[in-house]
């Protein structure tokens, strides 16, 4: 089983926070959509012996596209690749997009989950971010969404400068009111070139604080835990049988395609992106070109992405298959490396499964980089 990635390069404004390729003109929309649809077309060989069972609308934002959009892009993937019976495919969306009238044009297609970005249900850290929408239309699109949405995905974001504890806490309690069934979370981090980084380097904005991001994430597995969430994976939590099953295949190494610009792509032996240029991606695309790059994977390369990805997840680095599908010599590294986070109490070992402790989860890319091979 594989995945279908389509990128949709465009939003209304700039997040403060963003560093994802984007353009807040929509003078090439019409250009990109056929763009898109022609590189779904040229790349069916690549899964020709493959069968594609998630679809995911990411970006940008692309809730942005008029439903006619949505839906000749989706008959795209199925007219062109082996798509199983019900896949999942979702639509990542921003709540000022997600009117009642949306959402219901929305239900009528064959999207079937939404992932939507509020971030924060509170205006002032809205403002921080420079976020399109407001605390009003966040309540407002998931009591419609909720109404003919089953799958529902919302983001949330931690470690604000100024978020106390009490209103992280009220964030989560809102979000559960809901009863939404999928919660992704993340800290702020301060990307180079965002105009976060700007607004910290010029003292407008203050330097988020990693003691608060860690008393955050811990506020945010025990409310989320305690409400019956399967914290699957470092920044994502599932009631059961609503994990996503586009993100979990990334984690479990299964290949994916991903259409548009900037978008990144996965064979299981190579790792490609798209050209991160709007006009250069159409340009190339009208040609019939890829214009992306190719990263060939080592075997080191593969044993550190199945270190950094199994360490964020339930599922863990089985210590049988490191031995397996890299050798004794990367089995032996690892265990001499982890010894220190053994004694730490940062991660454990059961089944012959390497996992972080609760005390570690937080921690989990850092230990994950020390237990990496250098080339």
């Amino acid at each position: 089983m594989s995945g279908i990635y389509i990128h949709i390069p465009f939003c209304k404004q700039a997040c403060h926070y963003c560093d994802f390729h984007f353009s807040t003109s929509m003078k090439k929309k019409d250009e990109m959509i056929l763009a898109l649809a022609n590189e779904i077309r040229i790349r069916k060989w690549e899964f020709e012996n493959e069968t594609v069972e998630t679809i995911y609308f990411g970006g940008g934002t692309p809730s942005i596209l008029q439903i006619a959009d949505l839906r000749f892009l989706i008959d795209e993937v199925f007219k062109n690749y082996s798509v199983i019976e019900n896949p999942e495919i979702t639509l990542e969306a921003n709540p000022d997009d997600l009117t009642e009238v949306r959402i219901i044009e929305l239900s009528k297609t064959k999207i079937n989950r939404l992932s939507i970005g509020i971030q924060s249900f509170f205006e002032d850290d809205l403002k921080l971010m420079n976020r399109a929408h407001n605390a009003e239309e966040a309540k407002k699109c998931l009591e419609m969404a909720i109404q003919y949405f089953d799958n529902i995905s919302l983001d949330l974001i931690y470690g604000i400068p100024g978020m106390t504890n009490d209103i992280w806490r009220k964030n989560i309690e809102i979000a559960l009111s809901f009863g939404i069934p999928h919660i992704s979370s993340y800290a702020l981090t301060v990307e180079p070139k965002t105009a976060l980084y700007k607004l910290i380097q010029t003292g407008a904005i203050e330097k988020p604080n990693d003691e608060v991001a860690q008393e955050h994430f811990t506020i945010l597995v025990e409310l989320l835990e305690a409400n019956d969430f399967i914290h699957y994976e470092l920044s994502n939590f599932g009631k059961e049988n609503y994990f996503s099953k586009n993100n979990s295949s990334y984690w479990l190494g299964k290949k994916y395609i991903g259409i548009g610009p900037s978008a990144h792509s996965y064979n299981g032996i190579s790792r490609s992106w798209n050209v991160s240029n709007n006009s250069l991606y159409i340009k190339a695309i009208q040609e019939n070109q890829l214009l992306n790059e190719v990263e060939i994977l080592t075997i080191t390369d593969r044993y550190n992405e199945y270190i950094m990805t199994g360490l964020r997840t339930i599922w863990g680095v089985s210590l049988d298959e490191i031995e397996k599908d890299f050798g004794i010599i990367y089995a032996d590294y690892l265990m001499t490396q982890v010894q220190k986070f053994l004694n730490d109490d940062l991660v454990f070992i059961e089944d012959n499964v390497l996992k972080p402790t609760k005390k570690g989860k937080f921690l989990t890319d850092g230990i994950a980089s020390d237990l990496f091979m250098l080339n």
